[in-house]
């Protein structure tokens, strides 16, 4: 139970978009779920599944540190939260410094928007994600290359 505490309140502070709501209560599923005394990690493996409010959240594994609170997840990372869809190979996340630092493959997805990456860091307290590395934006019937752009989630726009 402490494992599915820690591991969906990282969760939640990761992908903030919204002003703070109340939670309502996860669902956090997985094939195997342990704590490994030697690392002093919570294990998620396999179908890892989490939704909380209107966040689901997808990957192959995941481990997280109470003690630093950070998340590391891989295996094919998926995030929806109303209009956005988040696809990347893994994530880190660094609570103690509001950051998720999503890496690989990156696709960004909303309307009208889909912006491609190698690398995104996203802070949810200014609500900016940076984009890095062989970055291409389709917006509307435009397509642009970049080596960085930023972007507002809580504004959608292209900084």
């Amino acid at each position: 139970m402490k494992c599915k505490i820690g591991f969906i309140l990282a969760f939640i502070l990761l992908f903030s978009v919204a002003a703070f709501a109340a939670p309502a209560k996860p669902i956090v599923k997985a094939d195997t779920t342990y704590y490994d005394v030697e690392t002093g990690m919570h294990v998620l493996k396999g179908n890892v599944y989490i939704e909380v409010n209107n966040r689901i959240t997808t990957a192959g594994q995941a481990k997280v540190s109470l003690n630093s609170m950070e998340i590391w997840g891989s295996g094919g990372v998926t995030l929806i939260q109303g209009d956005i869809d988040v696809k990347a190979d893994r994530v880190h996340v660094i609570s103690s410094e509001r950051k998720a630092v999503i890496e690989g493959a990156v696709t960004f997805r909303r309307p009208n928007l889909t912006i491609v990456a190698d690398k995104v860091e996203f802070n949810w307290g200014t609500k900016l994600s940076v984009f890095d590395g062989n970055v291409k934006v389709t917006q509307g019937d435009k397509t642009w290359m970049a080596d960085s752009v930023s972007y507002n989630v809580d504004t959608n726009l292209l900084l």
